[in-house]
């Protein structure tokens, strides 16, 4: 059955987007005006108010064939904004939305244009509760904390348990799994290489802020003294083995990231002597449902205080600069992107 799509007057035929491109001398950015013909095929036509800057974005503009497969490109993972067409009878015209996570910003035009067209599927209602900005505030890295505790939580944790380890502390997921944390009642230590951020992770709820060196060296014992109830690793590598390593007797470690390494090093003792748990962490390609509960709870019980204090604001021509510190490990906490 042929669906008529219905815009309002109000939606632009042409509008501003991040746009890499990529040949043989290397990538470059630049933010050009592009037009609603050129986004792809979808049901829901969404101005972007705002998104967010994440690794797999930093990866999409520095030409990574991994993550997009054909330039020239629009990355940007997250999208908040305003649906202005649909031919979903669900997501109706000035509603406001998320997309997260899918095929958006890797080998779909993403978030870093002020317009987005995606199948209904991608598309989750705002929760009651949280503002566009403040959900890009969040975005991907607070939809995969909240995801990491989901699974400790599974797992029984319980803050009477003791201490929680957070590796890449000052990174986005970090930042948002410690806020987390303590804002549920966990003693949080925070793995960090940046000293000069202790104050930032004890304004998030960090108890205790330890070097990245404390974990970060390759040990041949199979096991090290049991130190921590759980953990998020967003590191990998060696880092992710020792905490696996120093986990307590039926510990939980939740892991989403590979900064350091996507390789770790380690016998099977320390889960069949310490019965340990490794949970894997997938924000992408989650069921819908699945993200909604999760974004049910930021908005309500699991609802922060503190956003705003892990937040830096940039526009579109803010993005090269951004994602050229956070490849070189200089972005703090979350960059939210002002898009429209």
């Amino acid at each position: 059955r042929q669906r008529q799509m219905c815009i309002r007057d109000r939606t632009m035929t042409s509008f501003d987007a991040f746009w890499v491109e990529k040949d043989e001398q290397g990538t470059r950015h630049q933010v050009i005006t592009r037009e609603l013909d050129d986004l792809p095929e979808g049901d829901v036509l969404i101005e972007v108010l705002y998104s967010s800057v994440n690794y797999k974005d930093a990866m999409s503009a520095s030409g990574v064939p991994g993550v997009t497969k054909q330039y020239p490109h629009t990355p940007g993972i997250d999208a908040a904004g305003i649906v202005r067409a649909s031919t979903d009878p669900t997501l109706s015209i000035g509603s406001e939305v998320l997309v997260i996570g899918f095929d958006l910003g890797m080998n779909t035009a993403g978030g870093f244009g002020q317009y987005i067209r995606v199948p209904a599927g991608w598309v989750l209602p705002m929760p009651a509760g949280l503002s566009l900005r403040e959900s890009m505030i969040l975005g991907t890295a607070g939809l995969t904390a909240a995801l990491c505790l989901e699974k400790l939580f599974w797992m029984n944790a319980q803050p009477e348990q003791g201490p929680v380890l957070v590796t890449g502390a000052t990174g986005g997921v970090g930042s948002v799994a410690i806020a987390l944390l303590s804002h549920l009642g966990f003693e949080v230590v925070a793995v960090s290489g940046k000293q000069d951020q202790v104050d930032y992770l004890k304004g998030l709820g960090a108890e205790t802020v330890i070097g990245r060196e404390t974990l970060s060296e390759q040990s041949s014992r199979p096991m090290l003294k049991p130190m921590y109830a759980h953990a998020v690793d967003t590191v990998g590598g060696d880092m992710l083995s020792n905490v696996i390593k120093s986990l307590n007797p039926q510990g939980s470690v939740a892991i989403c990231g590979l900064v350091a390494s996507p390789k770790m090093d380690i016998t099977v003792l320390p889960f069949i002597l310490r019965g340990v748990n490794v949970l894997g962490v997938d924000s992408v390609e989650l069921p819908l449902e699945d993200k909604a509960r999760n974004w049910t709870r930021l908005a309500e019980e699991w609802r922060l205080p503190n956003l705003a204090q892990m937040a830096t604001e940039v526009g579109l021509d803010g993005i090269s600069q951004t994602v050229d510190a956070l490849l070189a490990g200089g972005v703090v906490g979350r960059t939210l992107v002002r898009v429209s």
